[in-house]
Formats: structure tokens, C-alpha cells, sequence
């Protein structure tokens, strides 16, 4: 029997497997934040092709949490009419519809990947002021950032709560909370970005204070039924950054607070960051989490032949493998990894002539 074919319980919710498609920012929206089209064919595709989990790009809960004026939102009912094609498709053919809920912070308002320019998007060009816990930017190039008060912070938290409940109007039936990548709640818990004085600033409890905010108003928003993720960058990669150890913490207090899962990546808060680049390099992250902390755990990170992903959840290092950029290779591989791993794996009945 196949551990990576095996069902997956997250409260009301019942993976069919533990494959899981990452969240992977497309930048091809309208300034509107609406998915269209495109996001349809990206997503559903991997649901056919027979992911357990699909979960969407960054998904900005304010206009300002976009990392680009072409990412996709979920900060009004417009949003929520556009999302459900998406997510009825998805789930037709098998798979749980994830949302991965985000703010960018000080890392908001830059040109996507592939335009001419790089850096900061100004006014002129559809940018805005982004925010963070501070008034330094990212790096150079990038726009400065205005500090949040209190205030500004209060209006975040409520800003998740809201767009997850959007998010179950919307059809999705799985939340996760983005906290990686150098992206707003990851820049509250880093030492690295983090220089408050304040109740948001200082010592590790009160850097992860943001964080559990958003996750208590988040779970108290979609109830009891809903499996809410959270994914973390499990160590900065700098000295004196974040750390392993503070993930093992963190994880133990977002359980508290009613996360089910925590998906373990890494790195993103500085330029500084040395990351050691192998197949399954962060891997040991998630395992040392679930292991100290108790906790289940997502591994992702150069996950690519069926056997590595089986060995992760058969070793039990982690609950759930999430892959990225494998499945824009390939949005089959589940089930090319189902023929390999000797697990008889039914398709549509559109494909069954291949299987």
C-alpha cells in the first residue's frame, strides 16, 4: 500500500491522497484582482490530472497585499462570483480547493517576473504605497514601505477573517494562511525586518503576535469543519535571523489556536539568505516540526520523482508533500507517480484509455 496514496483527514475535509499543488503566483490578472480564464485552465488542470490538494497563487485579502497590480484577490463579493468556477471545477474532478490567503507587505506593488522592469510599480504605472511593520524597504528598488499602527494591524486581521469567509462563499473548502516568503506576516516575525518597540515588536512572543492573531481570526471565521494551513518560511537562512527552533514554537502555538497543518517552507525575508539547494532540502524543516511540535506538516521544496515523495510521507517527515514547480511541468505527475508507485488510480472517463 502506497503512504502518499493514503486519504489525508484535516477535520471535514478528506484528501484523497497526500499530492498537493503549491501556491504558485501567476501575475495574470486585471488590476482587479479577478481570476479569469487562465486560472480555470492552471488550476483545474492539476484537479484532473489528480492532485489530492489544489491550492491557488497568493491571494490578497486588500488591493494593497498584492505582490503585483496583476495578482489575484479576494477582498470583495466580486472576487467571490469570479472564484467559483474555479473552485466547482476543481472539486468535480476530485480534488479540495484550497485558498492560500496573503498580504505582501513591504514586498507589494512590484512589476511581475517577466516585464522589462523590476522593483517597485509606481503610482503612475497602477503601484501603491505597500506597508510593513516598518518604514524600510525590501531592498533597493523596491517602494518604502509605510509602518502599520495599531490600527493599520487591527485592520489586517480583520481583513483575513473577512476574505476567508469570502473564501467559503467562493467554494474553496481548505484555507491556508501565508507567513513565508518575506510577505507580511513573515516580516513580523523576523528579526530581520521586525525593529518594533511596540507589543508587535521585541522579543519572539511578541513577533509571533500578528501571526496568531490572524490565525485565531481565521479559524473563528470559516468554524470548526474547515482545515486551516499555515505556511511559515521554517528559518530565515541568515544569522540571526528566524530560526528552526522558532518554527518548532511557532507550530505548537498555531495549533493552539486551531491551524491543523503547517506547511514548511522557507527563506524570502532577505537578500542575505545562503539556501542550501539540493532535491528535498526542506524537508528536514517539516520533519523536525512535526516531530518536536507535534504537529502535522506539508513538505515542499525540489520534491520531483514519486519514490522521494513516498519515502517523506512513509518516514513519516511529513503529512502532506506540496509541489510546485514539478506540476507546472507536469499536471499529471500524480498520476504518472500512481503507475510508478504500483497504485491502480482511476482518471476521468474522458483519459481512460490511458490508464
Amino acid at each position: 500500500m502506497s503512504s502518499l496514496f493514503t486519504p489525508l483527514a484535516l477535520r471535514g475535509v478528506t484528501l484523497p491522497n497526500r499530492i498537493a499543488m503549491a501556491p504558485m503566483c501567476q501575475y495574470s490578472c486585471g488590476p482587479d484582482g479577478l481570476p479569469t480564464d487562465w486560472h480555470l485552465t492552471h488550476l483545474g488542470s492539476r484537479a484532473v490530472g489528480g492532485a489530492g490538494l489544489v491550492m491557488t497563487e497568493a491571494t490578497a485579502v486588500l488591493p494593497e497585499g498584492r505582490i503585483s497590480p496583476q495578482d489575484t484577490g479576494l477582498w470583495s463579493g466580486a472576487h467571490v462570483d469570479a472564484w467559483r468556477p474555479v473552485t466547482a471545477f476543481v472539486a468535480a474532478h476530485g480534488a479540495a480547493p484550497a485558498v492560500q490567503l496573503a498580504h505582501a507587505g513591504f514586498k507589494a506593488s512590484t512589476y511581475r517576473p517577466w516585464a522589462p522592469e523590476s522593483g517597485g510599480v509606481p503610482d503612475a504605472e497602477g503601484g501603491w504605497t505597500p506597508v510593513g511593520p516598518g518604514s524600510e524597504p525590501f531592498t533597493a528598488g523596491y517602494r518604502t514601505p509605510t509602518s502599520l499602527d495599531e490600527a493599520g494591524i487591527a485592520g489586517v486581521v480583520e481583513a483575513f477573517a473577512t476574505a476567508a469567509e469570502r473564501s467559503l462563499a467562493a467554494g474553496f473548502t481548505v484555507v491556508e494562511i501565508h507567513a513565508a516568503h518575506g510577505y507580511l506576516l513573515n516580516e513580523f516575525l523576523s528579526p530581520l525586518t521586525n525593529h518594533r518597540t511596540d507589543s508587535y515588536g521585541g522579543d519572539r512572543t511578541a513577533r509571533m503576535r500578528l501571526t496568531l492573531e490572524v490565525a485565531r481570526a481565521v479559524r473563528t471565521a470559516v468554524g470548526e469543519d474547515v482545515p486551516v494551513l499555515t505556511r511559515i518560511s521554517a528559518t530565515d537562512w541568515v544569522e540571526g535571523g528566524w530560526t528552526i527552533e522558532d518554527s518548532v514554537v511557532l507550530a505548537g502555538e498555531l495549533a493552539s489556536v486551531g491551524v491543523d497543518l503547517v506547511d514548511a517552507s522557507s527563506g524570502g525575508v532577505s537578500v542575505e539568505q545562503r539556501i542550501p539547494l539540493a532535491p528535498g532540502y526542506q524537508v528536514p524543516l517539516a520533519a523536525q516540526i512535526r516531530r518536536e511540535a507535534g504537529v502535522p506538516t506539508g513538505a515542499v521544496g525540489l520534491i520531483v520523482e514519486p519514490e522521494h515523495a513516498e519515502q517523506i510521507v512513509a518516514a513519516g517527515e511529513a503529512d502532506l508533500v506540496l509541489l510546485g514547480r514539478e506540476l507546472l511541468r507536469d499536471p499529471y505527475w500524480p498520476r504518472r507517480a500512481a503507475a510508478k508507485l504500483g497504485v491502480t488510480y482511476s482518471g476521468p472517463d474522458q483519459y481512460a484509455r490511458a490508464y
